[in-house]
């Protein structure tokens, strides 16, 4: 794969980055190959929950995928600006924020709330961030309400913040295309 660079002086909004992509699109590979090109330690803020054992065995596995040391994991389903604005010193990697919007719609959680503490945190940010979504939005149109209202609600959120961020990928196939800023 590719990797861009992520330039480690740009802070707040200019050093956020949103990676874009379907399922097993090499979305997550370039935003760890990301972070790790510049100086340790970094954050790696995980969302997802295990609901079953396959996620659980998914979660370790990403785990264990993160060998090189430097990476301190964060595992926070709901309160990503927390932890963002906890870290703000350091680089962070987001994966993912649809987990994130998962978490929140099968818990009744404000989405709307959520995002707009997520935006104001991002500006603030003294270190490069990394977040990744998975882009649902080019498939077919989902047969029940809660399905619509994640597509929804994802697509929403990644409108708002790509609007925020100094970079956008889209990642399909293990090849990243800028869609804004530049390829460093």
């Amino acid at each position: 794969m590719s990797v861009l660079s992520l330039n480690p002086t740009e802070t707040g909004t200019q050093g956020t980055v949103l990676i874009l992509g379907g399922a097993r699109s090499g979305k997550s590979g370039l935003a760890e190959a990301m972070l790790t090109a510049l100086p340790s330690p970094w954050i790696y803020l995980a969302t997802g929950r295990a609901f079953d054992a396959e996620m659980q065995e998914r979660i370790e596995h990403h785990k264990a995928s993160r060998t090189e040391q430097g990476w301190q994991t964060v595992e926070e389903p709901f309160d990503i600006a927390w932890v963002l604005k906890t870290y703000a010193h350091l680089p962070v990697l987001v994966d993912c924020l649809t987990l994130w919007v998962t978490n929140m719609l099968l818990d009744d959680q404000n989405i709307e709330e959520a995002t707009h503490r997520l935006l104001e945190v991002l500006p603030e940010r003294l270190a490069p961030t990394i977040l990744v979504g998975n882009e649902v939005g080019l498939g077919i149109v989902p047969e029940n309400a809660l399905a619509r209202r994640f597509r929804d609600e994802a697509g929403r959120l990644h409108q708002r913040i790509a609007a925020q961020a100094g970079q956008v990928v889209f990642v399909a196939a293990g090849l990243p295309l800028v869609l804004k800023g530049k390829a460093l």
